[in-house]
This record gives structure tokens, sequence and C-alpha cells, in this order.
């Protein structure tokens, strides 16, 4: 009988055992573009949500920046592809939900965490289905050199009349050029201009949603309003800035030869690395003392999970750790300019990002006008705003001029605007 015993306690130890390993066996991999940040997941991340979760082991397997989207739709096609998929907002991604690849999470626990701005780069054009869980924002504003404004006399404007007036101030000084943009590339003159100071005038998602509604137009005040205000950019970004790059503003600031920068949190962490002189940010002045403020908190990146995972509880496990507070904390803070997208209060350890968070608390947020529905036709709204912006700083159109091209193109295959 002992025996007997003996042997089955030793039978149950092992079908335990087998179970731990089983456990232990399920391994979920992700797929993502972000082949920079591997050693913060490696290191930081996923040790976190194993420690958290025995029994879920993950692997984060990221692609070339340039390659990720042919390589996962290739997997994806072939069924190879991991069990999170790193998601690109609006239309990259709200098309792989289309084909089926993307699992609906807007049920997980963890999605409480998010408001309808955050959710609305991964969701449907009428909100009923979000198909990934938000990770970051990257915020606009402007980032300058405390050293040479504490030199000239220039205090932080928090108007766009005190704007100007720190401006040429700083270009009357002339030590520093007062502020590092070029045209060159074109992009930053619409993303880090006319988007970045934009929704002050067209007041963020009110105005957004209006022209995607149809209820209102590029022509009106709200959307011609910047453009005016690009065109006296002009003069304050130094000889040859239409021949300027995007890394040559970059260096003209680090390098301490331009006092303010208009900007995108993702600088923080280079700008940290390469500047030897205190820097702060300030969010886009409004027109009058007293406005209400409104600030571009872009939704960047969020991660889904794949319909034909083989782990799909291990996978929402995960997901819902996305949605947390721990999770925003650590992704936050080892990516300075990176900012959580959930409701969780989360403190920057870097003085620069908590000075762009901070905005979240005075200012409303809104995201880049063109990014959702307006870009899918032809003329493409986003790059005609690119053009657009940088007409408008070099004077080669009016602002009127400008607003009334980018409503025609729009006019001609948006059917709100027609």
């Amino acid at each position: 009988m002992k025996h007997v015993f003996t042997k089955s306690l030793l039978l149950t130890s092992m079908v335990a055992a087998a179970g731990l390993v089983q456990a232990e066996d399920v391994t979920l991999t992700i797929e993502s573009w972000r082949n920079d940040d591997l050693t913060i997941w490696q290191d930081t991340i996923i040790p976190a949500f194993e420690a958290e979760n025995p029994g879920i082991k993950v692997e984060f397997t990221p692609s070339a920046p340039a390659e990720y989207n042919a390589a996962l739709n290739s997997k994806l096609e072939a069924g190879s592809a991991g069990d999170l998929i790193t998601c690109r907002p609006f239309d990259a991604s709200l098309s792989l939900y289309d084909d089926g690849h993307l699992a609906p999470v807007q049920d997980l626990d963890g999605m409480k965490n998010f408001s309808s701005v955050a959710k609305s780069g991964w969701s449907t054009d009428d909100a009923s289905v979000t198909f990934c869980v938000p990770m970051a924002s990257v915020i606009h504003g402007f980032i300058y050199n405390a050293d040479a404004f504490e030199e000239v006399g220039v205090a932080v404007p928090t108007t766009e009349a005190e704007f100007f007036a720190a401006l040429d101030k700083i270009k009357a000084d002339g030590n520093y050029l007062p502020m590092a943009m070029g045209t060159n590339d074109q992009w930053e003159a619409a993303t880090m201009g006319y988007n970045n100071i934009g929704p002050n005038y067209w007041k963020g998602e009110e105005g957004r949603l209006a022209l995607i509604k149809g209820e209102q137009k590029l022509t009106d005040e709200g959307w011609v309003a910047p453009y005016r205000q690009l065109a006296k950019w002009k003069d304050y970004l130094g000889d040859g800035f239409e021949a300027q790059t995007y890394p040559d503003s970059q260096n003209l600031f680090t390098l301490g030869r331009a006092a303010i920068y208009p900007a995108g949190s993702w600088e923080i962490s280079g700008f940290n690395a390469q500047a030897e002189f205190k820097m702060g940010a300030f969010n886009p002045p409004v027109m009058n003392a007293g406005d209400e403020c409104y600030i571009s908190d872009h939704t960047d990146i969020a991660l889904g999970m794949n319909t034909k995972s083989e782990n799909p509880e291990a996978a929402k496990t995960f997901l819902n750790w996305v949605g947390s507070a721990a999770f925003a904390d650590l992704y936050a803070n080892a990516l300075p300019g990176f900012f959580s997208l959930s409701d969780h209060d989360v403190k920057m350890a870097d003085p620069l990002a908590q000075e762009f968070v901070s905005w979240r608390s005075k200012c409303k947020s809104s995201i880049r006008s063109t990014y959702q529905i307006l870009s899918r036709g032809e003329p493409n709204l986003e790059n005609d705003t690119w053009n657009a912006s940088v007409a408008a700083i070099k004077g080669t159109e009016t602002a009127e001029e400008v607003s009334a091209r980018l409503q025609k193109g729009l006019a001609s295959w948006y059917k709100p605007q027609m």
C-alpha cells in the first residue's frame, strides 16, 4: 500500500511539474518598427511584466522602421506574425483591422484608462471598435535655450505678442538665431509649424472634428490664421533657411547657435545628450491673455493583438498591463518625450519631459488635423499641408491662397466638403 501511495504521489508531482513547465512555455512575440528601444524592452519593460506574470515570457522582435509595414504584412499573410502587433496610428493600422489581422480590444479592462482622443488613432471611423491599446503620444511646443533667454533678458512668452516681442529682442541682440527651423524637408514646416500652433486657432478637437464632418472649411478663419503667423516666422529663421534640413536645424540648436526650436517632444533624449546648456519648453502661445490653450498631443504608438495568436489569453494579459499605471510609468520614463496616453498621473523624472506633459493639465489636447480620414484621397491633404506651410513661410503664397488651394483639393474627393 505504501508503494502505491508513493507511486501516486510521484505521479501527482510529475503532472503538477508538467503543468508548471507548460505555463512557463507560453511565449509572446511582439512585432515592432521601434528597433531603437530594443534594450529598453529587454532590460526594463519585459522583466517588469514577467515578474508580475510568471508563466508568460515575452520576446521583442523589431524590424527596421522603413521595412516594418512590408515585413509585417508578409508575416501576417503567411501566418507567421507575432502575437502582439505594434500599431502605427490611423489608416495603416485600420487597414490591418479591416483585413482581419487585429482583434478588437475595447472590452479589455485596461481600456477604461484611455480617453476618446487617446483611442482615436486606433479606432474605426465611427469609434465603435478600438483595435490597439494606446501606448504613447508626442507633444508639440517650443524648446528654448534657457541660458540664451537669461543672457538676452527674454521672458518665456505666453501670448503671440510676447512671442514675437521675444523673437525681435533676440534678433536685435544678434548673438543667437531667433528660431531654428528650415523648409528644405517640408514636413517640419507643417508638423512643428502649422499643426503645432494651429490648435489654438481652430480650438483643437472642436475644429478638427468639425472639419471631418464638413461643418468647417479650410478657408474658415481658424484654419487660415495659423498660416498668417507662419508667414511672420520668415524674418526669424536666418539666411538660407530655405535650404536648411531637419538635421541642420537640430544642430543649430544643440550647438547653442539658436534660441528657440519649434519642437516635437521626441527631441528630448537627443537634445539632452547633445546640448551643453540649460533648456526649457513652452506651449504654443495663445492669441490673447486669458484665452484657452490647446496642444497637439499626437497619438504615436499602440499595441494590438494578432487575431491568429496561439496565446490569446496571455496576449490579453499583456495588453491589459499596457493599460496599467505600472506600464505608463515605465515606458514614459524610459523614453522621455513619448508620453503615456492613459489617464494615470505619471511623474516624469526628466524635467524637460515633465514640462511638456504638464501642459495637459492646463491646455486641451488634440491631434494633428490631417491624420484621421482627411488624407485618404488625392490630392493628399497631409502632403499638401507640407508644401502649403512652406509656401506660407517663404511668402510665395498668402495664407488665403494656400487655404483656398487646400480646400479645393479636399473638396474634390471628400464628400462632406463638397
